[in-house]
């Protein structure tokens, strides 16, 4: 059998390879004409640009995106809630659309009827993913696009998908086995409970199964994980950084050292508070600007902290590179794959009289992230195992993650703690 090459090339050579310069008037032509398109498609993009005293004749390109605010997750609940379902951000009706995927908020987010976005297989390809491999997807294929972006964009690249979804080790170990998977797309924690799995049904992973590559999402990616999993499985593991609103923003390379900026949106990093753009180097929000015509978010702020490194790579993509993720602008946390807000804590806890105070913490057991909600009430004696579960149901329900309830008498939290407390530490 033909070894593959995992190793050389690029999805799109023709933005991957290009020259710097080529491609900064390539990103200043989209610019303009995503502008152009939203001003007059989209209702509230035209206000916005009016409030802030634009045309679309005052943006052409790159450069003339900081004179417009920043728009953030919250801002998108809002408009949605005076003018249902996409808050005037799509003209598209529900009879134009693929899919509708719903975001914690609720968010509803359209889908054009066919994928043109190519940024996810971009990333796929530079992890090594070639065409003729089989895929198992283990991300939720449940309300939101993430799962289902993956599922298209393996296909943009002639692979075929095993949409396993979560949980039941056993059974996506037997199916790795049986039919020869060669790609693993899911979370890093995940694929070692995998592992796990696979030992305890008397698996080698590396000599029984068939995992060559890894694409793997939506929790930190620790180097001490990344290989062990390498060598458990004897494959490559690769990650990327994108959102449920944007996409694919950023993609690991075979030499690592920070993701490549994904080729067809534009993504910056800007001062949180001005909204201005900083130079390399400079510790700041991500904002992203996507080229979709069907829902056209512009200067979008993830609330995620970050950094351009514009070190050349020897891969030969001319790309900068962003930097590990910082941290948060705000107390918002990721946990499995899910952004958890104060509000949303908030949420749980008002279904609750009893408590008086509360905090969540989140720590880090073994490659696992585990929730706790500490409450505070006035008898903590006994006889309120009804009460935790209700608890715990209302976090999964709300939070849309599972977690332990642990409850305690007054006064052991200070008072004004923080609503979330992320005790993780990653090496």
């Amino acid at each position: 059998m033909t070894a593959i090459d995992r190793q050389s090339g690029a999805l799109r050579p023709d933005l991957e390879f290009i020259d710097p310069q080529a491609r900064r008037q390539y990103l200043d032509g989209k610019v303009a004409a995503i502008v152009a398109h939203a001003f007059e498609h989209a209702p509230a993009f035209a206000r916005r640009m009016a409030d802030a005293g634009l045309t679309p004749a005052d943006i052409g390109g790159v450069d003339d995106l900081a004179r417009l605010p920043l728009l953030r997750k919250s801002d998108l609940v809002e408009l949605q809630k005076k003018a249902p379902p996409f808050g005037g951000l799509s003209h598209l009706t529900t009879a134009g659309l693929r899919r509708v995927y719903v975001s914690p908020g609720p968010i509803y987010e359209p889908a054009e009827n066919s994928l043109a976005d190519d940024r996810w297989a971009q990333a796929f390809y530079a992890a090594g993913f070639r065409p003729g491999d089989l895929c198992q997807v283990s991300f939720n294929f449940n309300l939101a696009p993430f799962a289902f972006w993956l599922d298209e964009s393996l296909r943009q690249l002639g692979c075929a998908c095993l949409p396993a979804g979560v949980g039941n080790g056993e059974i996506q170990v037997r199916a790795m086995k049986d039919l020869g998977v060669t790609g693993y797309l899911g979370t890093p924690s995940f694929l070692a409970t995998l592992a796990d799995k696979a030992e305890e049904m008397g698996l080698d992973p590396r000599r029984d199964l068939s995992l060559a590559v890894g694409f793997v999402a939506a929790e930190m990616l620790p180097e001490s994980l990344r290989q062990s999993l390498e060598e458990r499985f004897g494959m490559i593991v690769r990650q990327s950084y994108g959102t449920a609103d944007v996409g694919c923003l950023s993609y690991e390379c075979r030499h690592l050292g920070g993701m490549h900026l994904a080729q067809g949106c534009l993504t910056q990093i800007v001062d949180p508070d001005t909204g201005l753009p900083l130079g390399p180097g400079q510790p700041g929000e991500v904002v992203a600007t996507v080229f979709n015509p069907a829902y056209p978010l512009i200067r979008f702020a993830t609330g995620d902290l970050s950094f351009i490194d514009e070190t050349p790579c020897p891969c030969g993509r001319t790309s900068a590179k962003l930097g590990r993720i910082m941290g948060r602008v705000d107390q918002m946390t990721k946990v499995k794959g899910m952004f958890v807000h104060p509000g949303g804590v908030r949420q749980v806890v008002d279904k609750f009289p009893q408590v008086a105070a509360y905090q969540l913490v989140v720590e880090r057991q073994g490659h696992n992230d585990v929730l706790t909600l500490v409450c505070e009430v006035e008898d903590d004696s006994g006889g309120h195992d009804e009460l935790k579960a209700r608890m715990a149901a209302a976090m999964k329900d709300i939070l849309r993650l599972s977690g332990e309830v642990r409850l305690q008498k007054r006064g052991g939290l200070a008072p004004g703690c923080k609503v979330i407390d992320d005790r993780r530490k990653w090496d």
